[in-house]
């Protein structure tokens, strides 16, 4: 997977140079020991182990039980303008559905969170949603969850999209909001609540400046 830089050319008619840059951090777990969890990152509840399988290769994987809300910290401690992005994969059960999603700020920060049984894909500061959207999660694959921080003017907006693996990234911001204050700083994390008794698993983690494109 690379990351790439858009600068606009200081010309009429401005077309655009790409420059390869790297990620502040990334695992995709290939790297990383079976039935552990990576020395780096930081439980702050729930049993997270890196598992394996033929179709999926190593990922990282929360249980199915107990049915409660779990999360982890990871990457480097950071402050400002910043981008984070994971693939996610969950099933249902029945009527009941998982819920999963990715922050930065550390655990008082902004978390981007798809709510399978309410149907919306939500942006939670602490306990309080502060955005939802509609969004209709549809298991059998996984999930991109894509946040951003970023400094427009006066203002801070956090804002998020989610798009199936493999399908086309939507081109603009699905959800936002905006603040006056700086939000906290922090290390990025993960989060699962398996209310379908089934494990949700974690994989591609990027933390990446404002700005890049994925290609």
């Amino acid at each position: 997977m690379k990351l790439f830089f858009l600068f606009p050319m200081l010309m009429a008619g401005a077309v655009f140079a790409e420059a390869e840059i790297r990620p502040i951090f990334s695992n995709d777990f290939s790297r990383e020991a079976v039935g552990q969890l990576p020395k780096d990152f930081l439980a702050i509840a729930g049993d997270f182990t890196v598992m394996e399988d033929d179709r999926d290769g190593r990922f990282l994987v929360l249980p199915g039980a107990p049915l409660e809300s779990f999360g982890l910290l990871f990457g480097p401690t950071l402050k400002g303008e910043a981008g984070v992005r994971a693939r996610f994969f969950g099933t249902k059960a029945g009527r009941k559905f998982p819920a999963f999603g990715l922050s930065l700020g550390g655990v008082g920060g902004y978390r981007l969170q798809v709510s399978g049984n309410k149907k919306l894909l939500e942006i939670v500061q602490g306990d309080e949603v502060r955005q939802s959207v509609e969004y209709l999660w549809n298991e059998g694959g996984w999930t991109n969850l894509l946040l951003q921080v970023r400094k427009a003017g006066g203002e801070w907006v956090i804002e998020g999209k989610v798009w199936p693996s493999g399908g086309v990234e939507p081109a603009g911001w699905m959800i936002s909001v905006s603040t006056p204050v700086e939000p906290p700083g922090g290390r990025p994390g993960l989060w699962g609540t398996p209310y379908s008794g089934t494990p949700i698993r974690f994989d591609d983690l990027l933390v990446i400046p404002v700005g890049s494109v994925i290609k």
